[in-house]
């Protein structure tokens, strides 16, 4: 016996005429809008650490070590978003596979995470900016960016998915432009600076460097340059076809930021030496470290700290209007499950839910401390209290995926019927969770191993765990919920209205 697919204000609603959500968003938007979350700081700037410090073959080892694990997850995404594409998935899909308390603390953390890592970007777009304006005050750079934001969210969610493309785009001809340049270099086409090519890989210890606690770190850093990717569950409910473009969009997304990934960072290994200074340091507010501005500079464009400045500027507004994107929807899908208030699920007339907006807003507007602090220092700890939420993001995928699957299985029902299946199944949704985990507890272990434990560095890292638990178990108490029992769980037998 299959149910009715839960109300959602994508479906077919009573009045023709209610606002609801628009299915307008395209395959080539939902591919940008988590190409452009995933490529952006972590690579332009923070790549160059992670060679540094392990070496050019421990680099691309982690990356394709997370690289399979973010595939994982991704195809263990794609199945549960084409079968139930709803606006605010990982939440809808937590309560209905695991347990109601889960998904309750499930999509507060969520909203949590992108609505902060919006003012992480507002800050970040602050020092970016001083590169050009030094004198201006960083916070006006931060009001004239969060009302841009606010304003492209505002209009319509195809106005938002064409900015959000166009943004994704620079991105995407930065990264290709740089390999195609670094391979010029290497073939001698463009001649660049002495010392490179393979033997960038036989200097001191490489190609593997650092210990084993180095590339635990390095690890971390990898998997946080590809967060954003899971963006395309949130844009579900509002793609045109879903069964057709978020398998696609997911498959595409992996495929092509692996590949931007891999090649660059292949290619930074073999043109500068591990051992170069300007590598260990990974800081936003200075272009000139980015490795993608020293490879351009040694190509004799002098130009390169420019451009580059003005890419990580576009990365920077990108994954903001991104989490802005992603925040909104999801506190919006929370007050239409009754888990927030009900004010937050009004629609304006083009069907953007502009209650949850000023919301959103005003939780990224915490980017103003840094008129009281210094720009970096508001930073660093609006990056370290979001930091751990998206990777309970991931994890929860992998559990809702695994326990979807075997659910879908004990009701007897035909696989293939899924509008997409993940392939290596349980293999894939237990691999990611088990290194997702192990990343996630390991963010900050260091913390733990000095003479006197740094307990302010700790709680700054993993204060997401303990106010995750306290939510999910909170509302378990309230509402005295139970896991879902696979004989229990229900599959929609319409999820592509």
């Amino acid at each position: 016996m299959t149910h009715p697919a839960p109300p959602t204000s994508c479906q077919d609603q009573d009045s023709s005429s209610a606002p609801h959500l628009q299915r307008a968003l395209k395959t080539r938007h939902l591919t940008m809008i988590a190409i452009g979350g995933a490529i952006g700081t972590g690579l332009f700037v923070a790549s160059g650490a992670t060679i540094a410090q392990v070496g050019p073959g421990g680099a691309l080892l982690a990356y394709a070590l997370i690289g399979c694990m973010v595939y994982f997850i991704m195809t263990s995404l794609g199945e549960l978003a084409a079968f139930m594409p709803v606006s605010g998935s990982f939440a809808t899909y937590g309560a209905r596979y695991v347990e109601e308390g889960f998904g309750f603390a499930l999509g507060w953390n969520f909203w949590y995470s992108w609505a902060i890592t919006v003012a992480v970007d507002l800050v970040a777009a602050q020092l970016v900016m001083a590169y050009w304006l030094p004198d201006v005050p960083g916070i006006l750079w931060s009001a004239l960016f969060l009302a841009l934001m606010f304003g492209l969210n505002a209009v319509s969610v195809k106005g938002f998915g064409e900015s959000e493309f166009w943004f994704a785009l620079i991105k995407v001809v930065a990264v290709v432009i740089f390999i195609v340049t670094g391979l010029a270099m290497l073939a001698g086409i463009i001649h660049g600076a002495e010392g490179t090519g393979l033997s960038n890989w036989t200097i001191g210890d490489a190609p593997f460097a650092g210990n084993f606690a180095a590339m635990v770190g390095v690890a971390m850093i990898v998997a946080f340059s590809f967060q954003g990717t899971e963006l395309i569950g949130v844009a579900a409910g509002e793609s045109e076809n879903p069964r057709v473009s978020i398998p696609k969009a997911a498959k595409q997304v992996f495929w092509r930021i692996l590949l931007f990934y891999v090649l660059a960072i292949l290619v930074i290994g073999l043109l500068i030496p591990y051992t170069d200074p300007q590598l260990l340091r990974n800081d936003v507010a200075d272009v000139s470290v980015s490795p993608f501005t020293l490879v351009f500079e040694r190509a004799g464009l002098l130009s390169a700290a420019a451009v580059m400045n003005a890419v990580i500027l576009t990365s920077v507004l990108s994954a903001g209007n991104s989490g802005m994107y992603a925040a909104t929807r999801m506190l919006f899908n929370l007050a239409t499950e009754g888990k927030a208030p009900r004010m937050l699920a009004r629609l304006t007339r083009n069907g953007v839910p502009l209650y949850a907006l000023l919301a959103t807003s005003a939780l990224a507007a915490l980017c103003f401390v840094s008129s009281i602090f210094s720009p970096k220092v508001v930073y660093i700890w609006l990056l370290n209290t979001a930091g751990m939420t998206e990777f309970i993001a991931w994890i929860s995928i992998s559990v809702s995926h695994y326990r979807f699957r075997k659910g879908y299985i004990k009701r007897g029902l035909d696989l293939g019927a899924l509008p997409y299946r993940a392939g290596l199944f349980p293999f894939g949704p237990i691999f990611a969770f088990v290194l997702c985990l192990i990343i996630t507890l390991g963010q900050n272990y260091n913390a733990f191993l000095q003479e006197r434990i740094d307990w302010v560095g700790a709680i700054a890292t993993y204060i997401g765990i303990p106010l995750f638990l306290l939510i999910w178990l909170g509302y378990r108490l309230v509402k005295k919920t139970r896991f879902v029992r696979y004989a229990d769980m229900t599959f929609p037998t319409d999820t592509s209205a």
